[in-house]
């Protein structure tokens, strides 16, 4: 599963992908709160991509429809004709007026879901279009791919094309009120992968998928493959007291002797456990990149001060040198870096030679831009990078995903981008390399390993094609699945572009079909062809240490045993034999209706051929209950679904075998039989023949209700007569309980409890088979009259009792700032209502009026509130507030208003940080206003509360996020649809030098930052609060440092250290004290003036402020950590 944010999407996730049906099961995004209106299963490991199919080549067809009188079409949803591509039978589903979208939505379906046989599946990368019928270039036309199966049996687009498009007569798609769709569809055959075995095909294992881990997998089998990294994994000493979930180091040996020995997939649970990963971070899908390098760093650490120390460095890392060198005098600045893995650029580069060649193209500093070389001041000068040395093993992560300014959002790059099996980074007689590399090492690789991305911005599927040995054959990674493919699949197929795929049907139109090709290559593993012995070198069980061989060795015999046992499941049956022990241990403590837990009770592995005669003489060794004295009583299932026992095995039935018995007991096709054991004891305890049973008799079971002590419990079990009345059995009831042989009774009869506790009065004059009583019916009761209603007495009669226990919910409640404690419980029932549940917690709280609570549910799947609250009355009972999809939660979050709900309801509510001209220290405002306030209303409301440097001081509201200023908020902007959950609200006075600006003074942004280096990748981190600064033209850098100091109160010896820097685009270029400031903040052409700033650089040693956005109700997509 991958998080889903509220953004533009790029072009091929923009109408969002989805089944038609309103919502997409399974475990939705983990992130709540506003998302996009429609969301396609990111992870979903079997939608493949082209490459999870097989080499079959694709059968491919157009299929045209032609749709008269479109606008009077008043149907909801309307299907085209069946066609047939790939001998599969497909149609076209629109919805004229929208799937509750102002959109035409439309899909392709399979025509026969219906009928087609269990488990089916088929695969098919399709484009649908509306032909424009006045110009064809302006044909709307999306493509996409999925593997159609039961549960998504339509895949298309919500949101194909505006209705306001579609409708106007003068966009040219509706003609003569006719449409035109058009649908390309491509088939695949889908290999049967069930019966798929990739040890026995290929020698090697898959990796099992947590949920969104398999970026995690084809990187994980990527290392694996580099035998001289897995022996050096071995090699880190661990001990048989480690435990793999608290040591990555063992977790990581343990992962890779199973890829080297097991026969099956593997599981990495263990492994991201020893991450300090919870199931949370295993449903988010997460970047390759970062988690290599977070791996990396984390292994080198734990590898410091052993055997394998500097092994990391050995095989990844390369160094460059970063130079500046003056054009017209005599001086050259360098600076040798180191890198793991190398970052090349895919967009405008045909392949990886021509990103090496713009890794290395030199800029020219000059113009405005010159370099201030120490003591010859500003000089034009050339800048860039040569490689000092390249390792043994080069890592290539190539930038498939990228930041489109114009569109303000994250894009993935799908061009067509090649990679050389052989790459030769000599090449022009070493043009990429320093003048201080050694020549004399011969930079030729070869390839090792593809990492594949397959999908869009906001998720997809990651798998790896590798060739562990260096030889020709090639295999296929894709999490539990390893096949063999051929090179063209691993390099040609993986370049990206687009794919052409030509028409079966000759005649209509015989253009080829192009798709998009959304897989394609994102991380790529070169190995130095004279170190290739060294790293591809023999790994065998002496590299493993002892103790973790006998360690895993019995883990593989344990899961052995497993296996076999589950092989020879079918030739044993379960009995699972209940006792009156059992009823008395169990009714009362942990269950209440019915009249046992079988998953509780003793139970028997038994050969089905045993006679069940045979059987007995086990019961007898095992129980010591001679077999004269057993007899046996079968369960049935009621049609009210409760569970009884339903009358005694014939001798005949106890001459059959125990497998014949257990298909005669048992309808449902498991390996079980469910028995109730009567025993019969006399007057001196001492066993007794059970009486004969002719058809009169009638065995039921009682229960005890004591009001007083809240208490349900079984007293035993009697034969009545079916002629005979309850009357009769009272005395013997009375000794069963313990109560005086005249004790008033009253009895009830326990019928059902699903869906909701049927128990009824029994008449104690009726016969039993007037009052319809059978064999296994259960009889409860308790002293009567019941006790008065009162505050001791909650429950008077038994059936009160049950519907509490049916209804009753412990609710574990926390305060909504403190959202990880639990604060108090109560015991609630499930059929409360909204006010019931207020009016507790209320209570609980002291609290008089129970309006001003409210409650917040809780995620079951991120383990944090849900992002907005439970409006006033709007759910009817408290397990409406605790059901999240299919599970239910205990635990709700609460907060005291200081206004009655629904009169908050009414009021739209800011967080905003005030910034007092002179303090240092913000305060937060909770700011509440109509709906249909303005920002100026906010500010006037924020004047009230706030002490002002002077009485007429004007205000002004900003949207801050991760340290920069997005947005100066107009005063006439309705608040209705600010949002201050995402972003800080920070409000200040307007400085008096800001509002007489002359007509050359820049407004410019200055913000703090920090350099932090990420092995060779160098990110500028921004941090603390920041401003807006008056820049006047002519001012050189150390007049407007003066002011900045003066502004920020900064000690000398402390302001001395901070570097400035002009950045665009997070670039920084540092600026001397001469230089003029103004002349930086010429240009116009940048994507949010945010982009281009005056940076602070120094240290960070602010303390985190509290209203900080990440610690908002929202939770955004994590970066990979490893905390072990």
């Amino acid at each position: 599963m991958t998080m889903m944010t509220p953004q533009p999407l790029d072009q091929e996730d923009e109408e969002m992908l989805v089944p038609h049906s309103d919502l997409v099961e399974g475990p939705q995004p983990l992130v709540e709160g506003p998302q996009p209106m429609e969301v396609a299963p990111a992870d979903n490991d079997n939608t493949g991509s082209v490459e999870n199919q097989g080499n079959e080549e694709p059968q491919a067809s157009r299929f045209t429809w032609t749709i008269e009188n479109f606008s009077r079409l008043n149907m909801k949803k309307l299907y085209s004709d069946v066609f047939t591509v790939g001998s599969y039978k497909w149609r076209v589903l629109i919805f004229p007026k929208g799937n509750n979208v102002d959109f035409l939505s439309m899909y392709l379906d399979v025509a026969d879901s219906a009928t087609l046989p269990y488990g089916w599946s088929r695969y098919a990368q399709f484009s649908l279009a509306v032909v424009n019928q006045m110009h064809n270039k302006l044909t709307v036309k999306k493509d996409t791919q999925h593997q159609f199966n039961q549960r998504e049996s339509d895949w298309g687009f919500t949101s194909f094309m505006p209705l306001s498009d579609l409708y106007d007569p003068n966009k040219g798609y509706l003609m003569n009120d006719t449409c035109l769709v058009e649908a390309d569809v491509a088939v695949r055959k889908v290999i049967d992968y069930w019966a798929y075995d990739s040890k026995k095909e290929t020698g090697y294992v898959g990796l099992k998928n947590q949920g969104a881990t398999c970026y995690m997998n084809s990187l994980l089998q990527t290392l694996y493959h580099i035998p001289y990294f897995r022996k050096a994994v071995y090699h880190m000493p661990t001990t048989e007291n480690d435990i793999p979930t608290g040591s990555i180091p063992l977790a990581l040996q343990s992962l890779f002797y199973k890829l080297q020995y097991n026969d099956t997939s593997v599981a990495t649970k263990e492994l991201t456990k020893s991450f300090g990963w919870d199931t949370y971070d295993s449903f988010m899908q997460h970047d390759v990149q970062e988690l290599n390098r977070v791996l990396c760093e984390k292994l080198e650490d734990k590898m410091k001060g052993t055997v394998v120390e500097g092994t990391i460095q050995k095989l990844f890392e390369g160094h460059h040198m970063n130079y500046i060198e003056c054009i017209n005098v005599d001086f050259k600045s360098t600076r040798k870096e180191s890198f793991y893995d190398l970052q090349l650029d895919v967009k405008g580069c045909k392949d990886v030679y021509a990103s090496f060649d713009k890794y290395v193209e030199v800029e020219c500093l000059e113009g405005d831009n010159k370099y201030h070389a120490e003591e010859h001041g500003l000089q034009d000068a050339k800048k860039g990078v040569l490689f000092i040395d390249f390792p043994p093993v080069l890592q290539l992560q190539l930038k498939r995903f990228e930041y489109d300014f114009m569109r303000d959002t994250m894009v993935k790059i799908n061009d067509r981008y090649e990679f050389p099996l052989e790459l030769d980074l000599d090449r022009d007689n070493g043009k990429y390399l320093s003048p201080d590399a050694d020549r004399s090492v011969r930079n030729l690789y070869t390839l090792h390993s593809v990492l594949v991305h397959s999908g869009g911005v906001h998720g997809g599927h990651y798998y790896a094609f590798i060739r562990p040995t260096l030889t020709d054959q090639w295999y296929k990674f894709d999490d539990e699945r390893v096949t063999k493919e051929d090179v063209k699949r691993a390099l040609e197929e993986q370049y990206g572009g687009e794919e052409e795929l030509p028409q079966t049907n000759p005649g209509y139109n015989n253009t080829p079909f192009k798709f998009t090709k959304y897989s394609n290559a994102y991380m790529l593993v070169y190995i130095r062809v004279s170190d290739k012995d060294k790293i591809i070198c023999d790994v065998d069980e002496k590299d493993i240490a002892e103790h973790l061989r006998i360690r895993l060795k019995k883990e593989q015999e344990e899961k052995e045993d497993k296996r076999r046992y589950k092989a020879q499941a079918h030739l044993y049956t379960i009995i699972k034999v209940a006792r009156d022990e059992d009823l008395r241990e169990q009714i009362g403590k942990d269950i209440y209706f019915d009249l046992v837990d079988h998953d509780k009770v003793r139970n028997f592995r038994i050969q089905k051929q045993m006679p069940f005669n045979l059987f007995k003489e086990e019961v007898a060794k095992e129980l010591g209950i001679p077999v004269q004295f057993q007899r046996f009583w079968i369960w049935a299932k009621r049609q009210n679904h409760t569970y009884r026992p339903n009358r005694p095995l014939t001798p005949q039935e106890e001459a059959q075998t125990v497998g014949t018995l257990r298909e005669v007991s048992n309808k449902a096709h498991n390996a079980e039989l469910k028995l109730f054991l009567e025993v019969e004891r006399g007057p001196d305890l001492q066993l007794v023949p059970p009486p004969e049973k002719i058809k009169e008799d009638i065995l039921l079971f009682f229960k005890l209700y004591d009001p007083h002590k809240e208490e349900l419990r079984y007293v035993g079990r009697l034969f009545v007569k079916s002629t005979g009345k309850p009357l009769e059995i009272l005395m013997k009831l009375n000794e069963l309980a313990g109560f005086a042989s005249d004790q008033e009774i009253e009895l009830f009869e326990e019928i059902k409890f699903e869906p909701s506790v049927m128990c009824e009065r029994l008449d104690k004059r009726a016969s039993f088979r007037f009052s319809q009583i059978e064999d296994g019916d259960i009889i409860c009761f308790q002293k009567w009259p019941p006790p008065e209603t009162d505050e001791q007495v909650r429950f008077p009669d038994v059936l009160s009792y049950l519907e509490y226990v049916k209804n009753r919910q412990i609710v574990h409640f926390r305060a909504l700032e403190r959202p990880k404690d639990d604060e108090f419980c109560l015991e609630l029932a499930k059929n409360h209502t909204y006010d019931d549940v207020v009016e507790r917690v209320a209570q609980h709280l002291s609290l008089d009026d129970p309006s001003k609570i409210r409650l917040t549910p809780h995620n079951c799947y991120s383990q944090q509130p849900k992002p907005n609250p439970i409006k006033y009355r709007s759910v009817d009972h408290l397990i409406d507030m605790l059901v999240h999809y299919n599970q239910i939660s205990d635990i709700l979050y609460y907060e005291v208003l200081d206004i009655p709900l629904p009169e908050l309801q009414c009021l739209k509510t800011l967080k905003v940080a005030f910034h007092h001209a002179t303090k240092d220290e913000a305060t937060i405002l909770n700011i509440r206003l109509p709906k249909p306030s303005t920002v100026g209303d906010v500010l006037n409301e924020i004047k009230t509360k706030v002490e002002l440097s002077q009485p007429n001081a004007e205000l002004r509201l900003l949207e801050v996020f991760y340290h920069k200023i997005y947005k100066i908020f107009p005063t006439h902007e309705k608040i209705e649809n600010i949002n201050d959950q995402y972003w800080t609200l920070r409000a200040e006075e307007i400085p008096e030098e800001e509002k007489n600006l002359g007509q050359h003074d820049r407004l410019i942004h200055v913000y703090h930052f920090t350099k932090e280096t990420a092995q060779n990748q160098v990110q500028v981190q921004n941090f603390g609060e920041p401003f807006f600064l008056v820049i006047h033209e002519g001012e050189t850098l150390a007049e407007v440092k003066a002011r900045i100091q003066k502004k920020l109160q900064v000690p000398d010896e402390e302001f001395s250290k901070w570097k400035f820097a002009f950045l665009s685009l997070g670039r920084p270029e540092y600026l001397e004290d001469s230089d003029i400031v103004s002349t930086r903040f010429q240009r116009r052409d940048v994507y949010g003036a945010w982009e281009q700033y005056l940076g602070l650089e120094h240290s960070d040693t602010t303390p985190k402020r509290s209203y900080n956005a990440s610690q908002n109700r929202h939770t955004f997509e994590k970066p990979v950590k490893i905390y072990n």
